[in-house]
């Protein structure tokens, strides 16, 4: 399968198997498989929907039935008019049950996490970061903002002030690799709890550019305080992700 295929360049998918799976199900998986093979990455254009259902002798019903069962996977979109594409890669969280890196949860994935660094450097706290983490005004802390990647595809801005003195050295750190919740940790700092709240807004500029998206597009923003297993808080965070490449799952339980 090519980015944009053309008459002239003919996908060739193996032939369907004769299992128990249904048709559709075959179906989403010979395009899943050719789009793994051939290495597409975001973005790639799939065959229009009539090529591939007649490449791959099935109805256009059937056909819609396995493309929307890869969208509900996270690994293609639908562009109105447009088609099918190779979809970005998606971060996902369990939540609330756990207190997961960005790094970690990559890892997890199957993703490779990296980062570009827009600033890393101590400042003096003000008066609302002093309040927010038990500290005086004018401590320092260190300010970490990076724009975070999977599979070198942008997904979030990742905001942070963390109290500096109870992790001396990060401030020397090269945070494109390395992961900040690992980098504590290696400092005897063990996070135990967030307080996290969740706001949908619309990406300005300036975030817009970092994320490669168009201003106004919709980002799901997490501002979070971090606290040690002994209840200090260690860090402020504000991570926003590109409404179209984060899932966030959770659990509703009847009480």
């Amino acid at each position: 399968m090519s980015a944009d295929a053309t008459p002239d360049r003919p996908v060739r998918f193996p032939e369907r198997g004769s299992g128990p799976s249904p048709l559709w199900a075959q179906t989403a998986e010979l395009i899943q498989d050719e789009i793994q093979r051939r290495g597409l990455t975001a973005g790639a254009r799939l065959p229009p929907e009539r090529e591939l259902g007649e490449r791959l002798d099935i109805s256009r019903v059937t056909l819609r039935k396995a493309l929307a069962h890869l969208v509900d996977q996270g690994l293609v979109t639908a562009s109105h008019g447009r088609g099918w594409f190779v979809a970005a890669p998606v971060a996902p969280r369990e939540w609330p049950n756990d207190l997961e890196s960005f790094t970690a949860t990559a890892r997890r994935k199957h993703m490779t996490p990296s980062s570009l660094v827009l600033h890393q450097d101590l400042r003096p706290a003000t008066l609302d970061d002093a309040d927010r983490l038990d500290v005086p005004a004018g401590a320092p802390l260190l300010r970490l903002e990076r724009v975070r990647l999977l599979d070198d595809v942008r997904i979030a801005v990742d905001r942070t002030l963390l109290v500096a003195t109870l992790a001396p050295g990060l401030d020397a750190v090269d945070f494109a690799k390395a992961s900040l919740f690992e980098e504590l940790h290696a400092r005897g700092v063990e996070l135990d709890r967030s307080e996290t709240t969740i706001e949908a807004r619309g990406a300005d500029r300036t975030l817009a550019d970092h994320l490669a998206i168009e201003p106004g597009s919709p980002v799901l923003a997490l501002d979070q305080t971090i606290y040690a297993r002994d209840q200090r808080p260690v860090l402020l965070s504000t991570v926003e992700y590109s409404g179209d490449r984060y899932r966030l799952r959770t659990t509703l339980q009847p009480r």
